[in-house]
């Protein structure tokens, strides 16, 4: 190392405490270092919403000391919320050839209009900065091209792992660097970075080998077309769907617009293997036998489900299910998804298909379980422990495979989002909160959704929404138009002529006492309508619409 390093400390900004929007800070004396840029679809209460990215407030305030961007992997809980930091920070993003296609990519169809320095790097690559060293290693992932990320300090080094598990019977793209990991930990880690998405599970993660045969099997004793639902960044799988395709002489149909992008895109880079003749257009199936036919599919976020409702409800643009259909559901779950995948294979069934999941039959984590972060805590066998990459149960269950590990109690830091852990004087300890949380992305706007709008489409989406509409002569203080009063999503007019005359009859008395007054204050003849009627309304319904009075002046 070129100089004695003082301070280092370490914070995640999303990726802790939820799945998704990975992203880490790690500070050595004035340079800091962003591992992964990602996004996270939104949960069940965020109405509207189509994504969720981390909070980069610090980093905006601090962006002459920010080196760069470092990317693990090509999914897009890691590279997705790219683009809306690149318009803030005007920094180089490392990451691995495949990486750096996907992202361009991803960055394209985000309309993203920030030139991008990218400069790729390979697991060999070592890139000097004023504070500290940084290397990368490569890791096992269901994705090629995956890297850990090594920060080099005087006092050791900080790794990074990535998303990883260590599958022994991997292909050549999806080996992991089991001796250089160990090469790592023998010069000194001073703390490890480590995933934990799988950190309650026991034992190892199912070999990729296993459910590569399990496909071809199915495949194999399917007498009718193939129909089998991936993610699309889940390149892992979608070479196994081409080598069971290859061997059981069949043609092959690609669906799905991410699932074509990332398609081609690895094709083209040599990350696929797809043999002569196989893929056909969607257009041409049907001049097919069933049985010489596959359909690959995923939905409109790369995830599959959403398409094979679809599917089964026959309103696919490209292809629907039919009668003898084999549905193999070759995805994990997204969590909380659960209710919805029953629903749909429930669908599947009644159009005519035959859905072949079983448990973990045709798909296996992409992470390791404790048997696999156990072997890299011992490769690395560091002085701290921070785990990452997970919801607070898992931090908590990788927390406890590190002290089985042997590492002290007080050498682990479980970190929520924004919290600083500094590394100093020889210990670990927390050391203040930066800004961290959700930006929702609606449409074009970002961070312009708040808790008080996502607060307003609960209670629209709960009891519907009432307006008011009265015109009103200031001058003679009398109602020259209305009340009118307009309803949606709170009772069905026609059935509720009633309840609408009585209220329109409410909010006329409520106007003509507050005009009879001296001085009224157009609020305060809202205030009263507002009032009058949410107590009104409850009564005769037991609900609480949004009421909104519109007051116009003649």
């Amino acid at each position: 190392m070129k100089r004695q390093n003082e301070s280092i400390k370490l914070t995640a900004l999303g990726g802790v405490g939820e799945l998704g929007k990975n992203m880490h800070i790690v500070e050595v004396d004035e340079d800091i270092f962003v591992i992964d840029a990602g996004l996270m679809f939104p949960e069940n209460e965020m109405l509207g919403i189509d994504t969720v990215i981390p909070d980069i407030t610090y980093l905006i305030q601090q962006k002459e000391r920010v080196q760069g961007i470092f990317l693990t992997h090509g999914h897009e809980d890691h590279i997705g919320g790219l683009s809306y930091v690149l318009r803030h920070l005007k920094v180089p993003v490392y990451g691995t050839k495949l990486t750096l296609a996907l992202t361009k990519a991803k960055m394209k169809e985000q309309d993203s209009k920030e030139k991008a320095e990218l400069i790729e790097v390979h697991s060999d690559t070592r890139l000097e900065f004023g504070a500290a060293e940084v290397t990368f290693f490569k890791t096992n992932h269901s994705i090629p091209d995956s890297v850990g990320v090594c920060i080099h300090t005087s006092k050791g080094a900080i790794v990074h792992t990535g998303d990883f598990k260590f599958d022994q019977a991997a292909g050549s793209r999806y080996k992991a660097d089991i001796g250089k990991m160990a090469r790592i930990g023998e010069e000194g880690v001073l703390c490890l970075l480590s995933d934990s998405t799988e950190a309650e599970k026991p034992g190892y993660t199912k070999s990729e080998a296993l459910v590569a045969k399990d496909l071809t099997k199915a495949i194999y004793q399917a007498p009718g077309r193939v129909i089998a639902a991936t993610f699309a960044s889940d390149l892992v799988r979608i070479q196994h769907i081409f080598d069971a395709a290859f061997e059981t002489k069949r043609k092959v149909a690609v669906v799905g617009k991410s699932l074509q992008k990332v398609y081609d895109i690895a094709l083209k880079m040599g990350y696929l293997t797809v043999y002569e003749d196989m893929i056909i257009p969607i257009a041409e199936i049907n001049k097919y036998a069933d049985d010489e036919v596959i359909v690959i599919i995923t939905g409109s976020q790369g995830e599959p489900i959403d398409a094979l409702q679809k599917m089964a409800k026959q309103a696919h643009r490209h292809v629907n299910i039919k009668k003898g259909d084999h549905v193999l559901l070759a995805a994990s779950p997204i969590r909380g998804s659960e209710v919805f995948i029953s629903k749909t294979v429930d669908l599947l069934f009644r159009s005519g298909a035959n859905v072949i999941s079983g448990k973990g039959t045709f798909n296996t984590s992409s992470h390791g379980s404790q048997e696999e972060l156990k072997f890299m805590i011992n490769l690395m066998n560091p002085k701290f422990f921070i785990p990452i990459h997970g919801e607070y149960r898992m931090l908590k269950a990788h927390a406890q495979v590190a002290k089985d590990c042997g590492i002290p109690e007080g050498n682990i830091f479980i970190p929520d989002k924004g919290e600083v852990a500094e590394i100093k004087n020889g210990a670990l300890r927390q050391a203040g909160k930066i800004p961290a949380g959700h930006v929702l992305i609606d449409g074009s706007g970002v961070g312009d959704v708040g808790n008080i709008v996502l607060r307003d489409r609960k209670l629209l989406s709960q009891d519907g929404i009432l307006l008011v509409v009265v015109t009103l002569n200031k001058r003679e203080k009398k109602i020259s138009a209305g009340p009118e009063i307009i309803t949606r999503g709170f009772v069905y007019v026609r059935e509720s002529e009633q309840l609408l005359v009585e209220a329109t009859k409410l909010v006329k008395e409520i106007v003509e006492n507050k005009l009879a007054r001296e001085a009224f204050d157009w609020s305060g003849i809202k205030q009263d309508m507002r009032d009058g009627l949410n107590q009104y309304l409850y009564d005769k319904t037991k609900r609480r619409p949004m009421i909104l009075p519109i007051i116009m002046e003649a």
